[in-house]
C-alpha cells in the first residue's frame, strides 16, 4: 500500500467531497434558508459512555425509530439491516438464523454454525459470538448503532471489522405500554408489544414480546406441498433495581422459539455465461425431491445482570451473562432433482446441520472515572467461555453423520483514556491485551482433534478538533485482532479440519462531523484505509465441495462513507448515506476451488489434478463496492393533535462478488429495494394507523449462491403489502 498512499489520499478526498455534497444537496432547493427547526441529539455508547454522536472520534451511524419500525414491519429478521447503513451488509444461506455481517467490506462467508466472524454483534451490552446467537429477533429496540472499523480496545470479541449494537428499551418508574401489529401478504403477521412500570420502591420492570408469522407460500411441485412459512416467538423481561442514586441493577431475561423454513435454494436459475435470473426461476415455485420439507427450528434463552455502582469519583460496572441455544436446519441443497432439473443437476444433496447445547458465559468488569476535568479514563477485564456441539448429517446416507465439539475461552484486560488538551482539542488512546484459545474435539476420530491459541495487544489512538462549535474533524489509527479459527466441516467428507492463523488489522481514518444550517442538517463523513495481515478467508464450495479456512498474506481496502440527516421544514425530514469500498486480496499464490458449471474469469492453475483460480487482486467476497440509502418522512396536520404522514425508505447495493474467485455468474450489481408507509398518527404517539409496502417494486435480487453442484442461488423476500396499527399510553 506504500506506493498507493498518494493515490488513496487524492481519491478519498475527492470522493469524500463529492459524496458529501451529493448527500447534503439531496432534494434541497436551497441551503440559504434558516429555520428554528432542530434535529434530535443522537446519543451513542461507542466509548462505553453516553455521548453525543458528534463528539466521538469514531465513524458511527444509527437508525431512526421510523426506519426501524418500517424495516421490521413485514416480519423481517436481522438481515433486513443490510445496506440500511452505509458500509453495513449482511446475508445468510441459513434462513432466519446464522447471519453473516460485513462492515467496510470485511466479513466471513463461512456458512458453518461454528464460523468465526470479524463483526461483533452486541445486544444489551452482551457480545453474541456464535452465528445463531447473532440472529436473536429484533424487537422493543431503543437504538441500533453501527461502529465502523476496528473496535479493539473496549469491546471483547473479534472486532477487526466493527460492531453492530442493539439496545432495548429499559424499564422506568413511569407506566409505559405500547403495541404494534401488522398484517400483510402471504398471511404475514407481526405483534410487537411491551409494558413497563414501577413495581415497588426503587424497582421497575418491563416485559416485551414478539410474534412473527408467515404462511407457507412456495409450492414444491415435486410433491405438491407448501413451504416457506415461519413462526417466530420471542420475549424479554427486564427488572431494574435503583434503591438510591448509587446502585443501579438491571436483570435481563430473554428467549426465542423459531419454527420455520430453511433457506430456499433454487437450482440453475443462473445460465452459464450470464448473470441474473433465468426462466428456471419462479419466486413461488421450487422442485425438491429431498430436504424433508426444508424445516428449520431453533430455541434459545439467556440472562444477564448489569450492575453499576457510583463511588463518587469512580463508576463501577459488572456485566454477567449466559446464553444457550439448540436447533437444526435441513435443506435440499442442490435446489432441484438430479437428472430431472431444472437444468443439469449431477447429484442430489440433502444436508441437515444442528447445534446442540450451545452455552456462552461472559463476565466483564469496568472501572471508569466520573469527575469533572480534562482527563477521563476507564479500565476493565473481560472473560468469555463457550462450548457447543455441531452435527452434520446427510439424511440420504451421504455424508455420514459427523459430530464435533467446539470450545472457546478468551480473556482480556483493557484501558482507555481521553485528555482534553484544550476546550476544542482532545486525544484518546487505548490498549487491550487478549488471549484466545479454541479447541475442536471429535470423539469418533480423535486424530482430528485440534487446539489453537494466540494472544495480542491491540490499541487505538484518536484525536478530535472542534473547528467551530458546529464543525469538528477527527482522525483515528486502530489495531484489531481476531484469534485463530478451526473449521471442521470437511470431517464429514473424510477430510481433516482446517486451521487459520490469527488475523490483525491496522486501520487509518479521518473525517468530519458537522451540524449546519441552524441545526437542521447533520452531515458526517469519513475516509479510511486498512490492511489485514494474514486475513482469514473461507474457501466455500467449488467443484470439490470443500469448506476450508485459509489465510491470505494480506487484505487491503480503502473507501469512505457519508451520513446525513436534514430537516428543511418542521414537517419534512430526510436521512441519507453513501459508502464506497475498494477491497482486494493480496496474495500472489493463493488458489481456491472453482464452481462446477460457471465461467471463471480469474487465471487458473492445476494443483493435484484440480483446477484452481488465482484470486490475487480480487475484491473481498460479499463486499458491496457501493451502498446508498435514503429515507424521507413528510407530514401534514389533520387536527390540532394529529397528522397524516408518508414515510419511504430505499437502499441500493452496488457491484458485489459472491465468492473468492470471480466468475460471470456469481456477481451482482444494481440491486435495490424500497418501502413505503402511509398513515395517520396522533402527535403524542398514542395511536397510529397505516398501510405499508416492503420491496414495493417487487425486485427479484440474488443474495447468494451455491456453486459445487450447479448454479444455485437464493433470493430476497417477496413484495409484501399490509396494514399496521400502533397504540401506546
Amino acid at each position: 500500500m506504500v506506493s498507493g498512499k498518494g493515490r488513496f489520499v487524492r481519491r478519498a478526498v475527492l470522493g469524500l467531497m463529492s459524496a458529501a455534497s451529493a448527500v447534503a444537496l439531496m432534494s434541497a432547493p436551497s441551503f440559504a434558508q434558516e429555520t428554528d427547526d432542530r434535529l434530535d441529539v443522537v446519543i451513542i455508547t461507542a466509548t462505553q459512555r453516553e455521548e453525543n454522536l458528534q463528539d466521538v472520534p469514531v465513524s458511527a451511524a444509527t437508525l431512526s425509530e421510523d426506519a426501524i419500525g418500517a424495516i421490521f414491519s413485514s416480519g423481517e429478521d436481522v438481515l433486513a439491516l443490510a445496506t440500511r447503513v452505509p458500509a453495513l451488509y449482511a446475508e445468510s444461506s441459513n434462513g432466519r438464523v446464522a447471519p453473516r455481517f460485513y462492515i467496510r467490506g470485511l466479513g466471513n462467508t463461512d456458512f458453518d454454525l461454528a464460523a468465526s466472524q470479524p463483526v461483533s454483534i452486541i445486544m444489551d451490552d452482551v457480545v453474541m459470538e456464535n452465528v445463531v446467537l447473532k440472529s436473536f429477533p429484533i424487537f422493543d429496540v431503543e437504538q441500533v448503532e453501527v461502529y465502523r472499523g476496528p473496535q479493539g480496545t473496549l469491546f471483547g470479541r473479534n472486532t477487526t471489522a466493527g460492531i453492530v449494537r442493539f439496545t432495548s428499551a429499559k424499564p422506568t418508574e413511569e407506566f409505559d405500554a405500547r403495541a404494534a401489529a401488522s398484517y400483510g401478504s402471504y398471511g404475514t403477521s407481526t405483534l410487537d408489544a411491551a409494558v413497563g412500570a414501577s413495581i415497588g420502591p426503587g424497582m421497575s420492570a418491563r416485559a416485551s414480546v414478539l410474534w412473527q408469522h408467515r404462511d407457507d407460500w412456495i409450492t414444491n411441485t415435486f410433491n405438491n406441498t407448501e413451504i416457506g412459512g415461519y413462526d417466530e416467538y420471542a420475549g424479554r423481561l427486564q427488572l431494574a433495581y435503583n434503591p438510591d442514586d448509587k446502585l443501579d441493577v438491571l436483570v435481563n431475561l430473554h428467549a426465542r422459539d423459531l419454527d420455520g423454513t430453511a433457506a430456499i435454494f433454487r437450482a440453475n436459475v443462473i445460465t452459464p455465461g450470464t448473470d441474473g435470473l433465468n426462466s428456471n426461476y419462479t419466486r413461488d415455485r421450487v422442485r425438491y425431491n429431498q430436504g424433508g420439507g426444508n424445516n428449520q427450528a431453533y430455541t434459545g434463552w439467556g440472562a444477564s445482570a448489569n450492575v453499576g455502582y457510583d463511588f463518587g469519583d469512580l463508576q463501577f460496572t459488572s456485566i454477567t451473562a449466559y446464553e444457550t441455544a439448540d436447533g437444526f436446519s435441513r435443506g435440499d441443497i442442490d435446489g432441484g432433482v438430479a437428472g430431472v432439473g431444472p437444468g443439469i443437476i449431477p447429484f442430489d444433496s440433502d444436508t441437515q446441520d444442528s447445534i446442540d447445547d450451545l452455552t456462552q458465559t461472559t463476565q466483564e468488569f469496568r472501572l471508569a472515572s466520573d469527575v469533572a476535568g480534562p482527563l477521563s479514563w476507564q479500565v476493565g477485564a473481560y472473560y468469555f467461555d463457550s462450548e457447543f456441539t455441531v452435527t452434520t448429517v446427510g439424511p440420504s446416507g451421504f455424508p455420514p453423520p459427523a459430530t464435533l465439539v467446539h470450545a472457546n475461552q478468551s480473556w482480556a484486560v483493557f484501558g482507555q483514556a481521553t485528555y482534553d488538551i484544550t476546550e476544542a482539542f482532545s486525544v484518546t488512546g487505548g490498549l487491550r491485551y487478549t488471549e484466545d484459545e479454541k479447541d475442536l474435539t471429535v470423539a469418533a476420530a480423535p486424530a482430528n482433534n485440534r487446539t489453537v491459541t494466540d494472544d495480542h495487544v491491540s490499541w487505538d489512538v484518536s484525536a478530535m478538533y472542534d473547528i467551530t462549535p458546529d464543525v469538528s474533524v477527527f482522525g483515528r489509527i486502530a489495531d484489531g485482532f481476531r484469534g485463530p479459527s478451526i473449521q471442521g466441516r470437511d470431517i464429514a467428507f473424510f477430510n481433516p479440519p482446517s486451521v487459520a492463523d490469527s488475523e490483525t488489522v491496522l486501520s487509518y481514518e479521518a473525517g468530519f462531523k458537522s451540524t449546519l444550517l441552524d441545526d437542521t442538517l447533520r452531515l458526517n463523513a469519513a475516509a479510511y484505509t486498512y490492511e489485514v495481515s494474514d486475513i482469514q478467508l473461507t474457501a466455500v464450495g467449488g467443484g470439490g465441495n470443500l469448506v476450508q479456512l485459509i489465510n491470505a498474506d494480506a487484505g487491503k481496502a480503502w473507501g469512505f462513507e457519508v451520513d446525513a440527516e436534514w430537516a428543511p421544514t418542521d414537517n419534512l425530514v430526510f436521512t441519507g448515506g453513501f459508502s464506497y469500498v475498494d477491497s482486494e486480496i493480496d496474495d500472489a499464490n493463493l488458489a481456491v476451488g472453482i464452481c462446477a458449471q460457471c465461467t471463471v474469469t480469474d487465471p487458473t492453475v492445476v494443483i493435484l489434478g484440480q483446477t484452481r483460480a488465482l484470486v490475487d487482486g480480487n475484491p473481498f467476497p460479499n463486499a458491496p463496492e457501493t451502498i446508498a440509502n435514503l429515507t424521507a418522512r413528510w407530514s401534514a396536520p389533520v387536527s390540532d393533535d394529529s397528522e397524516f404522514f408518508v414515510f419511504t425508505d430505499w437502499a441500493y447495493q452496488g457491484d458485489t462478488n459472491l465468492f473468492l474467485y470471480e466468475s460471470v455468474e456469481f456477481q451482482t450489481d444494481g440491486q435495490f429495494e424500497g418501502g413505503l408507509k402511509v398513515g395517520w398518527t396522533k402527535l403524542d404517539g398514542s395511536l397510529e394507523v397505516a398501510a405499508f409496502a416492503r420491496n414495493i417494486t417487487d425486485e427479484h435480487n440474488i443474495k447468494g449462491g451455491i456453486d459445487f453442484n450447479n448454479n444455485t442461488a437464493f433470493v430476497n423476500d417477496p413484495q409484501i403489502w399490509g396494514v399496521s396499527l400502533k397504540v401506546s399510553n
